[in-house]
C-alpha cells in the first residue's frame, strides 16, 4: 500500500488559501465596488486621455468627463424615474391579480401553475435590485469615488504591480492590463448601447400595441440585456402575461413583439454593436451566470459576463505566453 505524505508546507498553504477565500467572501461588496469602478475607469479613460493629449490638465479632464458622465446619468433618471416609479409600483401591486385573472383555459397545453407561482418573484427581484442599487447610497458613492481615483491616478495599476515584476515581465503585465481595460471599455459601451436600443424598441412596440406598464417593462427588457440568452426570455414573461390579462390578441401580439425584438437584437443590433467584444462560449456564459447568481444573487448575474471577460483575457494571455516558450 502506497503511503501518502502531506508536508507541513502544503498544510499551511491550504489553511492560508481557505482563510484568503473566506476573507474575499467577507469583502465581496468591496470587491464588487472596486470591479465596477474599474469598468467605469476603463470606459472613461479614452476620453480623459484624449483631452490630456490636447494639453488639458489631467485633473480638469477627469473632472470634466466625470461630471458629464454623472450629469447625463442623473438627467436620464430625472426624466424617466418619476413615471418609472409610479408605473413600477402599480405593476408590482397589480401583478399577482393580473396572474390570477388569467384564464388557464387559454393555456391548456401547458401546465403554468408552478410557472405563475414564481414569475412574480422573478420580476420583483429585478425591481428590488434596481431599488436597492439606488437606495444604497454608500455603495454608489464609494464606487464613484474609486472610479474617479482610478482615473485621476494615471497608470495606477501599473504603479501598483511594478515592484512585483522584473522589467520583461512588467511589460507583459502592462500589455495584459491594457487589453483588459480595452475589453471592459468595449463591453461597457456596447452593452449600454444594446440595453438602450432594446429598451427603446420595446417601449415603442408596447405603446403601439397598447400594453399597460410599458415603461417599467421596457426598462426591465433593457436591463436584462446584460444577461445573455436568459435575459430576453425572462423580460418577455411579464410582458406576455400582462398582454394576455388584457386580451388574447394583446397577449399574442406581445409575444410576437418579444420575438421580433429578440430577432432584431440577435441578427442586427448585436453584430453591429457588440461585434466580437464578448465572444464567450455559450456554455461558459451559462456557467458564469449560474455561478454568479448562486454566489451573489442578481448582482452576480449582472457582473458575471464582465468578470468572465476579465478572467478569460488573463487566461488567454498566460496560455499564449506559455505557448511561445
Amino acid at each position: 500500500m502506497q503511503k501518502i505524505e502531506i508536508s507541513a508546507k502544503t498544510i499551511i498553504f491550504t489553511v492560508f488559501f481557505i482563510i484568503l477565500l473566506n476573507l474575499l467572501w467577507m469583502l465581496k461588496d468591496l470587491i464588487f465596488s472596486l470591479f465596477i469602478a474599474f469598468i467605469i475607469m476603463s470606459a472613461l479613460k479614452p476620453f480623459v486621455n484624449f483631452l490630456e493629449s490636447k494639453k488639458v490638465p489631467r485633473l480638469l479632464a477627469v473632472l470634466g468627463i466625470y461630471f458629464i458622465f454623472i450629469g447625463l446619468f442623473a438627467e436620464l433618471l430625472n426624466i424617466i424615474f418619476p413615471p418609472l416609479i409610479q408605473q413600477s409600483a402599480a405593476l408590482i401591486k397589480n401583478f399577482p391579480a393580473i396572474v390570477k385573472s388569467l384564464s388557464l383555459q387559454r393555456f391548456q397545453f401547458i401546465n403554468l401553475n408552478s410557472f405563475f407561482q414564481y414569475a412574480p418573484n422573478v420580476t420583483g427581484q429585478f425591481f428590488d435590485l434596481a431599488k436597492g442599487f439606488f437606495s444604497n447610497t454608500v455603495f454608489l458613492i464609494t464606487t464613484l469615488f474609486f472610479g474617479f481615483y482610478f482615473l485621476l491616478e494615471k497608470d495606477l495599476i501599473f504603479k501598483t504591480v511594478a515592484d512585483f515584476f522584473d522589467k520583461e515581465k512588467l511589460i507583459r503585465v502592462t500589455q495584459v492590463i491594457n487589453k483588459i481595460e480595452k475589453r471592459m471599455s468595449n463591453w461597457f459601451w456596447g452593452e449600454l448601447t444594446l440595453m438602450t436600443v432594446v429598451g427603446v424598441m420595446t417601449f415603442i412596440g408596447l405603446n403601439l400595441i397598447g400594453i399597460k406598464y410599458s415603461l417599467p417593462l421596457a426598462v426591465l427588457a433593457g436591463l436584462l440585456e446584460a444577461v445573455p440568452n436568459l435575459g430576453p426570455i425572462i423580460a418577455a414573461v411579464p410582458m406576455v402575461l400582462i398582454g394576455f390579462s388584457q386580451s388574447s390578441f394583446a397577449g399574442f401580439t406581445a409575444l410576437a413583439l418579444a420575438f421580433i425584438v429578440q430577432q432584431l437584437e440577435n441578427n442586427l443590433v448585436v453584430p453591429l454593436i457588440m461585434k466580437k467584444v464578448v465572444g464567450v462560449n455559450p456554455i461558459i456564459t451559462l456557467i458564469a451566470l449560474l455561478v454568479g447568481g448562486r454566489l451573489a444573487g442578481v448582482a452576480g448575474i449582472f457582473l458575471a459576463i464582465p468578470i468572465t471577460l476579465f478572467i478569460e483575457t488573463i487566461f488567454k494571455e498566460i496560455t499564449k505566453k506559455t505557448g511561445e516558450k
